[in-house]
């Protein structure tokens, strides 16, 4: 959903152990070749005579990280996307700090420099946190068609060869040796391509998970309008963004407003009532009319956003990542990062258990270089995100508590720094004491008070 921060991620329990540097200057255009130590005990056979030959299909943040990662480190590539000039989805677009580092995004894909945030209640008292960022920090806002655009462009200097199609079926082997057929339509013509290993970064409504037999998951939807306004509007969100909860703008997660280059995005998202999803929009223009009027709708996307991740994520030569594997965080319903993230890590598995693209891989490779690696970094923080979740977004009562909360400088920068730089930030065992007891307080005394 929309990418922001979680304005609890302070709570987070996360076994992340990058280290992030802040970031001076992103002016170049992509990253460095990866180097990968090669599995050194491989008992798959060697490929004679060839690389190994891999399909990425979708080409979001996901499915462009994983072939980078491939191309880059000696695998033949293909990478699908369907129609990639015009792909969209409804996202905030905010990427924290360590992604302009780790993934090299230039500043000219920044559209905004967001330095404050302002939630708002449900009876509409108003935080802004934000308070205790540093002079060079901010929430660098993005539009996904640019950055996916980039990304994909990217792959290709490595070597990706990008394949504009739709992706009708893909074929799985009976054998353990034998090719995964990627069958598509392209120029009005059906195709197809025979590969040895598939990564599905295809989104939530994923046709690679569909054919490995992946299991379903629980969807929100996502809604938003893209409202281009006056100049003198557009102006006080500069630098500012919003978030909004309350059970008018939805009954499980919250509504926000982004600003973009030259426009504000303005949405909200369900997973409990999403036949209803019209109406919370419409609420969240209520609760901004003011803010808006005049602008004028330029763009409406809606979208299925995975609420947690499938029952299976690897099955034979398949590994899925992104949307498709269930990679967005309750509470904040952030995924870029953590799509692209995703699809970096197995991409970078793939090339170290097959050699270099020498070998063959199997399931057991996969399994050990991406799932169990990426589970131990980060499973933690979506149990957790998902608790808070249902503590805070549960009933008005709860969610005027959280941004009671929020006003509590040190709540605020823990939180940045945990969500900025992706690691747990260094507390003080007093002041987290205090804060678990603070919430405490917030929910009894809210509930009390809607209880009225």
């Amino acid at each position: 959903m929309a990418t922001a921060f979680s304005t609890l991620a302070v709570f987070i329990p996360t076994k992340t152990k990058t280290t992030i540097t802040r970031p001076h200057s992103h002016s170049h255009s992509h990253s460095h070749p990866l180097t990968i130590k090669a599995s050194s005990n491989s008992t798959n056979p060697p490929l004679p005579g060839r690389k190994l030959r891999a399909a990425v299909i979708g080409g979001g943040p996901a499915g462009s990280s994983a072939a980078e990662a491939l191309a880059s480190g000696g695998i033949e590539t293909f990478l699908f996307e369907r129609n990639p000039p015009t792909t969209a989805k409804p996202c905030g677009g905010a990427i924290p700090l360590c992604m302009l580092e780790e993934f090299n995004i230039p500043s000219h894909l920044i559209d905004r420099h967001v330095t404050r945030m302002r939630i708002f209640s449900p009876s509409n008292l108003s935080v802004d946190f934000g308070k205790t960022l540093r002079p060079n920090e901010f929430i660098a806002m993005v539009r996904r068609e640019a950055l996916d655009s980039f990304l994909r462009s990217r792959a290709e200097s490595f070597g990706a060869k990008l394949v504009s199609g739709l992706v009708t079926n893909l074929e799985v082997p009976e054998s353990s040796t034998s090719p995964y057929v990627v069958h598509y339509t392209s120029d009005n013509s059906r195709h197809s391509l025979p590969v040895d290993v598939v990564v599905g970064a295809d989104g939530a409504n994923s046709r690679v998970a569909r054919s490995i037999h992946a299991g379903t998951y629980a969807c929100a939807i996502a809604f938003q309008e893209r409202i281009k306004l006056p100049d003198h509007k557009m102006e006080y969100y500069n630098d500012l963004a919003e978030m909004y909860v309350g059970n008018d703008v939805s009954p499980d997660f919250y509504a926000w407003v982004f600003p973009k280059c030259d426009h504000v995005a303005v949405g909200t998202g369900t997973v409990c009532a999403k036949q209803n999803i019209k109406l919370y929009q419409k609420g969240i223009r209520e609760r901004v009319k003011h803010k808006i009027s005049g602008g004028k709708v330029i763009k409406v996307e809606a979208h299925p956003i995975p609420e947690h991740p499938r029952p299976i994520r690897i099955r034979g030569r398949v590994a899925l990542v992104g949307d498709a594997a269930g990679y967005v965080t309750k509470c904040s319903g952030e995924g870029i990062y953590f799509a692209a993230k995703s699809g970096r890590m197995c991409g970078e598995a793939i090339v170290k258990a097959s050699e270099g693209g020498d070998r063959m891989v199997n399931e057991d490779d996969l399994k050990r270089e991406y799932l169990r690696v990426w589970d131990s970094k980060y499973v933690t923080t979506f149990r957790f995100l998902d608790l808070l979740q249902r503590v805070f977004y549960g009933s008005n009562a709860a969610r005027e508590a959280l941004v009671e909360l929020c006003d509590d400088e040190y709540v605020q920068r823990m939180t940045f720094e945990s969500y900025l730089y992706k690691k747990l930030a260094d507390g003080d065992r007093l002041q987290d004491v205090k804060m678990v007891w603070n919430t405490i307080g917030s929910l009894i005394k809210c509930n009390m008070v809607g209880s009225k």
